[in-house]
């Protein structure tokens, strides 16, 4: 990942604690290793910031961690010796990080089996693909490499279909929408991502299901799957995603933003059979559309 520097005379280590998820001991060590590079340069963490500095952050730099199995409720929608599919819990954060090791869906995965893939490393065992911590509903793990592998591919060839249904601040005006905007992390905020010329391609298939006084009930289809790609495309067209702590100027209960993975749709990745799952909104977020009704 790139950073380009909006504050000058900083240490690069403060600056970079500030503005990325790594704690600053953490960075110490990813600037004497080189996973740090500002201008180009292997810096030393005493370096003060300059406007416009371009810092390249290696981020596949690995800390052995403590990661625990941990138990906890699973919604398993499907399993077999090579899958499982997950109803995930808004609030569930998928896999360690930035401190949080014990908490997460991995955690409790690792406490269910022992049979998870490990091509993503020990922080990532099973997990093909992420959801946000605070979105809910269907996503795939993969309990055998060759599972993982396979599935990593559909993934990356659009093979997997994906469907989301989401509630939108305002009425939108028309049907249909395909959403074509590139995305890339925001400049000013690590935490956030932005439609941006240099960014990757990202589009997103939007389907009116019901339309409110003031939000609009919405199905959403990916066609890429870019990091808080849905979030950042309805943001961006001035229609945001009801109660996003991110993308939302608006306090935020601690439900997160409602946003579902409803429908997921691939072919299995050793029997090659054509499976499809569905799950229902979560109990906050049905309750809401109650109201609003």
């Amino acid at each position: 990942m790139k950073l380009v520097v909006d504050r000058e005379d900083i240490r690069i280590d403060k600056y970079l604690g500030e503005n990325t998820e790594f704690s600053r001991e953490l960075i110490t060590k990813m600037l004497k290793e080189g996973y740090i590079l500002v201008n180009g340069k292997i810096t030393k963490p005493s370096y003060k910031t300059k406007l416009e500095d371009v810092v390249e952050i290696d981020d596949t730099y690995k800390i052995e961690q403590d990661i625990n199995p941990v138990e906890m409720t699973l919604d398993i929608v499907y399993e077999d010796d090579d899958i499982m599919v997950i109803n995930k819990p808004s609030g569930l954060v998928v896999h360690p990080g930035n401190g949080n090791t014990n908490n997460t869906l991995v955690n409790g995965l690792m406490y269910y089996t022992n049979e998870l893939s490990d091509l993503g490393g020990n922080e990532r065992v099973g997990i093909v693909h992420r959801l946000d911590k605070d979105t809910s509903g269907l996503m795939l793990v993969a309990k055998s490499n060759r599972a993982h592998e396979i599935l990593s591919d559909d993934f990356k060839n659009k093979r997997v279909y994906r469907e989301y249904y989401a509630l939108l601040i305002g009425n939108f005006p028309s049907d249909t929408a395909h959403i074509d905007a590139p995305i890339g992390r925001s400049k000013t905020n690590f935490n956030k991502m932005e439609v941006r010329s240099d960014g990757k391609v990202a589009r997103t298939n939007l389907k009116v299901l019901k339309r409110y006084k003031d939000y609009t009930l919405v199905s959403l289809v990916l066609e890429t799957g870019r990091t808080h790609q849905i979030r950042v495309h309805m943001s961006y067209i001035g229609y945001p995603i009801f109660n996003d702590p991110v993308y939302v100027n608006k306090e935020a209960t601690s439900f997160g933003q409602f946003l579902h993975s409803k429908v997921i749709r691939f072919t299995h990745p050793i029997t090659k059979e054509q499976l499809e799952f569905t799950s229902e909104l979560p109990r906050e977020f049905n309750e809401y559309l109650e109201k609003l009704d």
